[in-house]
């Protein structure tokens, strides 16, 4: 009868986890969807003072319900050299203080029992509601406010499984012999350490060790030494974005693992203190009985929170040092850094986090915009000058324009397929398409004025003063329509759009303008007829950039009609 109750008590242990873990996983992906915006607003701020930084990384995480997700996404940041090291610090500080609301929900749903009706069965009831809002609602903000709900409840629902096969271990005094006897704190923080890691969730973790405490199965202090070691655990997910990303990303992981390590050996130490000064009669489990007598689950949950907010606090003042120290232990190599070609502003660690992975794709598709008229901007001076000092730059920025139109393309790939994401950010993504192929064909179309140039130079002349003339009031009117037109791509701007239109007109105005004074120049022999060519060539080219640049800003009015 023992065996068959073992077995069928860790099936069950492992049942309630899965349906945790689902549970977490719903949570996190709807709201992240429903909060995307917000989530976009607060990690925005992220360079501000270092209190703020701890602040966006606690409210994040708890708002998404994944201290992993916001330290992956973190990781992101700073290897696209986003937020710098000291920020991505205190980020990761706040997503510590973040993950303990997990715990804190979870002993809110162990009160109740016996002649009442408990919380867990109140809150696990979510699940069904919320499964009909997301199956029958036509609302997509319906449907993902029931997706949280049901994720909310299907939590309660692997909790009391956990809790139920917990009880039945309990019921065995093999078990509990066996349990007892492993007092020693430094092997359960191991053992929290180690559970952690293989699960990559430090929220079931602690929420085992909330039903093992309640049922009685472990002690209180071995609950705290257990929720202890998965903070360690915790790190592994950060380390393993980190090894796959650049030297910054790496550092970004170790600060992660040395924070959570110097918490657990701070209060490790201050315990054996503790102990030693009491003769055994005090320890973290006594005290937190005492504050908070008569609810085990609070005493844990509780200890978790102060856990890491005390953490923080000694931490926080040597952020400086800390972020010396690493860089100190992950040093630059030979190779510039500058030698590898990587997205500015996004990379796959920020898949994890699909509605600020959105956001910032459109940073990388602005930030290539701007290249590609950094590009026509030294096209065109080299053609009107002829002096071709800046080709070397020009031709390393083309290349740059290649590289971002490949890899955006294969990122927005990826992140098309995510859930989490709102209904107008997947019809923007399906807008990135277009629009990087035409910053794109910019950058293609300054390639061949510069060519031309060459033509000019090989063949020993240059344009007439009044063509360098008319070049010059082409390009401030390109210029005009840039500014237009980023600004409504950015602000998803109909007034902008409507204005970004009326100066493309106007250029295609001025260029059929500049054709008929060309061939005024050439019948009065000012131009010659090769020199004419070139220069027509250099005036349709301009035109086709102005209606590519153009296109970049109608791709909201997609937007647009959905939004009506």
């Amino acid at each position: 009868m023992g065996a068959v109750t073992i077995i069928s008590s860790v099936l069950t242990l492992l049942a309630g986890i899965g349906i945790f873990l689902i549970a977490c996983q719903m949570m996190s992906s709807n709201l992240e969807s429903a909060s995307s915006d917000k989530l976009k607003q607060l990690f925005e701020r992220a360079s501000g003072s270092r209190l703020l930084g701890v602040g966006i990384g606690t409210v994040g995480t708890a708002a998404i319900q994944s201290s992993g997700a916001t330290t992956v996404m973190t990781i992101g940041f700073v290897n696209a050299g986003i937020i710098s090291l000291a920020q991505a610090a205190t980020i990761i500080y706040g997503a510590n203080i973040g993950t303990t609301v997990t715990a804190q929900i979870v002993a809110l749903g162990m009160f109740g029992g016996g002649n009442s009706i408990s919380t867990t069965v109140i809150f696990s009831a979510f699940a069904g509601v919320g499964a009909f809002m997301a199956l029958f609602s036509k609302k997509v903000s319906m449907k993902t406010a029931g997706g949280i709900l049901a994720g909310f409840g299907m939590l309660f629902v692997g909790l009391s499984l956990m809790s139920g096969s917990m009880d039945e271990f309990a019921a065995l005094d093999g078990v509990k012999t066996f349990l007892a006897r492993i007092s020693n704190p430094l092997l359960l923080v191991v053992l929290g350490a180690v559970f952690t890691a293989i699960i990559q969730s430090s929220s079931v973790m602690t929420s085992i060790a909330l039903a093992m405490v309640v049922t009685g199965l472990i002690s209180l202090d071995q609950g705290i030494y257990l929720t202890m070691g998965s903070n360690i655990g915790s790190c592994v997910v950060a380390i393993i974005a980190g090894i796959t990303s650049g030297r910054n990303a790496k550092r970004t992981a170790l600060i992660h693992l040395i924070f959570n390590c110097s918490g657990v050996v701070v209060f490790m130490v201050a315990a054996l203190f503790i102990g030693l000064f009491t003769a055994g009669r005090v320890s973290y489990g006594t005290l937190f009985e005492y504050m908070f007598p008569g609810a085990p689950q609070v005493q844990l949950a509780m200890f978790h929170t102060i856990f890491n907010v005390v953490t923080v606090i000694l931490i926080l003042p040597l952020t400086d040092l800390l972020v010396k120290s690493v860089t100190r232990m992950i040093p630059e190599t030979t190779v510039a850094m500058e030698s590898v070609m990587k997205l500015s502003y996004v990379d796959d660690n920020m898949l994890s986090t699909p509605p600020l992975a959105v956001a910032q794709t459109k940073r990388e598709i602005t930030g290539m915009f701007h290249l590609a008229l950094e590009n026509f901007d030294r096209s065109v001076d080299i053609i009107s000058s002829m002096n071709f000092e800046t080709r070397e730059k020009f031709n390393k920025v083309e290349e740059r324009l290649n590289f971002i139109n490949q890899s955006l393309i294969e990122f927005v790939v990826k992140l098309s397929g995510k859930t989490g994401i709102s209904n107008h950010d997947h019809l923007y993504l399906s807008t990135t398409f277009r629009t990087v192929r035409d910053v794109e064909r910019i950058g293609d179309y300054a390639v061949n004025i510069v060519e031309y140039a060459d033509a000019l130079k090989e063949e020993g002349t240059r344009f007439s003063d009044n063509a360098l003339y008319e070049i010059s009031q082409l390009k401030i009117l390109v210029h005009n329509l840039f500014d237009r037109a980023l600004r409504a791509y950015e602000l998803e701007s109909l007034e902008e759009l409507e204005a970004a239109n009326e100066i493309e007109e106007q250029i295609d105005d001025y260029t059929k303008l500049m054709e008929d004074n060309h061939i005024l120049r050439l019948s009065q022999g000012v131009c010659t007829p090769s020199t004419g060519a070139q220069y027509l060539e250099f005036s349709s080219d301009t035109e086709r950039i102005a209606d590519h640049m153009i296109n970049v800003a109608k791709s909201i009015r997609t937007l647009k009609t959905d939004s009506i």
